[in-house]
């Protein structure tokens, strides 16, 4: 959905670096019921392409048609773990196949892990009899995941003294924080589990995102203010550089500097972008969503512009 703000008199540009989600996308439904003295109007910007890994995927399959995900004693995974939509998306497609068969009843009797309300409304749209048993979305972030896993797992598998391990579909590019605080070596064997992760995805930034957010910055240049959401590291190069405040030569941002034209603001959806943006291009980004939401965004930047007045 590209938008300009003359589109919407009184509105500020939201520019969502991100693609659409479908069929609903949450910060769309959100920021268009958005009300008050602060309105905004959102733009998509998508910024990255995925692409599966077909023999990885086989393996999950697998690993389903074999029944090794489920929780007697014999499988090989007592659980599985999700930290984003494109692991999701991937999984649900394998669900989804199963179909023809007797299905997969034996995911009903394991616990799910996700972060993040996105990631946990994609894992309850599967279709799938018994229902998936999904945890941890309210967590906001994955050590907070991490550390809540350690307990709610332990309860779950209480019986056994060495925990099965887990199961954590991901893509190329991720954090590793959840499989450290997990396994640990400090942590007693019946606290200890182990995590598999298998990458079923890469990432990488697609060729015309610059293009096309250079040409939003200019269909929104009239405007007093404007807002750009980074969702993640990738693309950020990129981004800097279509607001004309990274240096080509030094490939950091000048302290002080802000893009020409409009009062751009720079919003992250979590630390994780946000430190990436200051270590690795020195630029400090105006302002740090406290979770990882379309609530989280607008409270944080509403936040920002109420100190402004």
């Amino acid at each position: 959905m590209k938008s300009t703000a003359t589109e919407a008199l009184g509105s500020i540009p939201l520019l969502l670096l991100k693609t659409r989600s479908v069929p609903n996308d949450g910060y769309e439904e959100h920021f268009s019921l958005n009300a008050g003295s602060i309105r905004f109007k959102s733009t998509f910007v998508p910024v990255l392409e995925h692409k599966f890994f077909v023999d990885e995927l086989k393996d999950v399959q697998n690993l389903l048609q074999q029944k090794q995900i489920g929780k007697p004693a014999a499988c090989k995974y007592g659980g599985m773990i999700f930290t984003s939509q494109r692991a999701v998306e991937a999984f649900a497609r394998l669900v989804e196949d199963g179909k023809g068969d007797a299905g997969w009843p034996f995911l009903g009797d394991i616990p799910i892990y996700t972060v993040g309300p996105a990631t946990s409304r994609a894992l309850c749209a599967i279709p799938q009899d018994p229902s998936l048993n999904i945890y941890g979305a309210e967590m906001g972030n994955g050590e907070a995941l991490a550390h809540y896993m350690l307990d709610h797992y332990a309860e779950w598998y209480q019986d056994r003294s060495i925990k099965p391990p887990l199961l954590f579909l991901v893509g190329d590019q991720r954090r590793d924080v959840i499989p450290k605080t997990l396994m640990n070596p400090a942590l007693g064997t019946d606290r200890r589990i182990q995590v598999d992760e298998l990458v079923v995805y890469g990432t990488s930034v697609m060729e015309s995102f610059e293009r096309e957010f250079t040409e939003i910055l200019r269909l929104t240049g009239d405007s007093v203010k404007r807002w750009v959401v980074v969702f993640s590291p990738t693309g950020s190069e990129a981004m800097l550089r279509s607001l004309g405040i990274l240096d080509s030569e030094t490939g950091k941002v000048q302290l002080g500097t802000r893009s020409q034209g409009s009062e751009t603001f720079i919003a992250t959806i979590g630390p994780t972008t946000r430190d990436y943006l200051i270590n690795t291009f020195g630029y400090t980004p105006d302002v740090c969503a406290a979770k990882p939401s379309p609530r989280g965004v607008e409270d944080v930047i509403k936040h920002f512009m109420d100190k402004e007045h």
